[in-house]
């Protein structure tokens, strides 16, 4: 069956505020989908608690909205439940790098074959423009009394020490772009992480639309404008890991390129390494059938409702191994 952009969206009612960059995300998460031919019963998307958490509710495929801080949690439980499942996670600055920072960290030790994409405009939009762990030290955006007094997170820098296996950042104003990356992100065997650079229009006044698109003029040549924003695909970057000998150098690669960010700010494929084995891949290892028989496809009751669980075997190995069981 041929699926259209169409069959991706709900009538459910969007109520972002005009020129949020959540937008972008949404429809590059739409078109992505689309252009991938995944059914849509085939997709699970997941989302923490922001303006971003709404998303899931405009994008027809299951849908799950969950706590703040915890969508990584539950988007890697669904995928190891059922690892035919293509599982989207997506989340605030504030959701995924403040309250779930620790889950963040983690996500990068197991490699689970899901792909999180981070709304980022360094604001927490949904509670009124407080400052989100992506704004910069000393700003002050039109909603803070004063001037932000902590350091900011570096998502990209943060997903690299982490051991994500794919990390990428995009413009939610480039849809075509991002879409691009959103795709390679989902077709990635294992842990993909994109960093979304969106404005917000309520609270962030700094990080605007007409900030990000701005350009420099050439101090040689003024003819020639240098654009703030700029693709590193242009510039004859690569960061796909293709042999394990190249992983500390694309590593080092990586981290330098995250730095980049007062005179310009690069956006594309950071980092890719296809080499690491999966979380999927290290429970095979152990359970013979678990892709072909994963714990979603058990059965746990019989037509009437009754359980069907039989954990003598478990019983006796405590009793025996442990003595917890008389």
């Amino acid at each position: 069956m041929e699926y259209k952009l169409s069959d991706y969206k709900t009538e459910v009612h969007n109520d972002w505020c005009a020129g949020c960059g959540d937008f972008g995300i949404l429809n590059s998460i739409q078109m992505s989908l689309s252009e991938l031919k995944i059914p849509p019963h085939d997709v699970a998307m997941f989302s923490g608690i922001g303006c971003s958490g709404k998303t899931p509710h405009f994008i027809h495929t299951y849908g799950i909205h969950t706590l703040h801080g915890r969508v990584l949690p539950f988007a890697q439980g669904a995928k190891l439940s059922n690892p035919n499942l293509k599982i989207i996670a997506v989340g605030g600055d504030g959701d995924g790098l403040g309250i779930g920072s620790g889950h963040f960290v983690n996500s990068g030790r197991r490699n689970v074959d899901i792909t999180y994409i981070i709304h980022n405009n360094g604001v927490y939009g949904l509670t009124k423009g407080q400052a989100a762990p992506t704004l910069k030290l000393g700003m002050k955006t039109k909603s803070l009394p004063q001037p932000n007094m902590n350091d900011s997170i570096n998502p990209i820098s943060l997903a690299i020490i982490s051991g994500f296996t794919f990390i990428a950042r995009g413009y939610s104003y480039d849809v075509k772009h991002l879409k691009d990356i959103i795709k390679k992100g989902i077709l990635h065997k294992g842990l993909s992480f994109i960093d979304v650079l969106q404005p917000c229009p309520t609270y962030n006044d700094i990080n605007t639309k007409e900030w990000y698109q701005s350009y420099e003029i050439d101090k040689e040549d003024p003819s020639i404008k240098i654009p703030k924003i700029y693709k590193l695909e242009e510039e004859s970057y690569n960061g796909i890991v293709n042999n394990e000998f190249e992983t500390d150098d694309k590593i080092s690669q990586a981290l330098e390129k995250s730095r980049e960010w007062e005179k310009r700010i690069p956006i594309g494929v950071f980092y890719q390494n296809d080499k690491f084995v999966t979380y999927g891949e290290r429970l095979e290892n152990r359970i013979e059938n678990y892709f072909s028989s994963p714990p979603a496809y058990q059965a746990i009751s019989d037509k009437e409702g009754n359980t069907i669980a039989n954990i003598d075997g478990l019983l006796a190995r405590l009793k025996t191994n442990y003595g917890l069981v008389k």
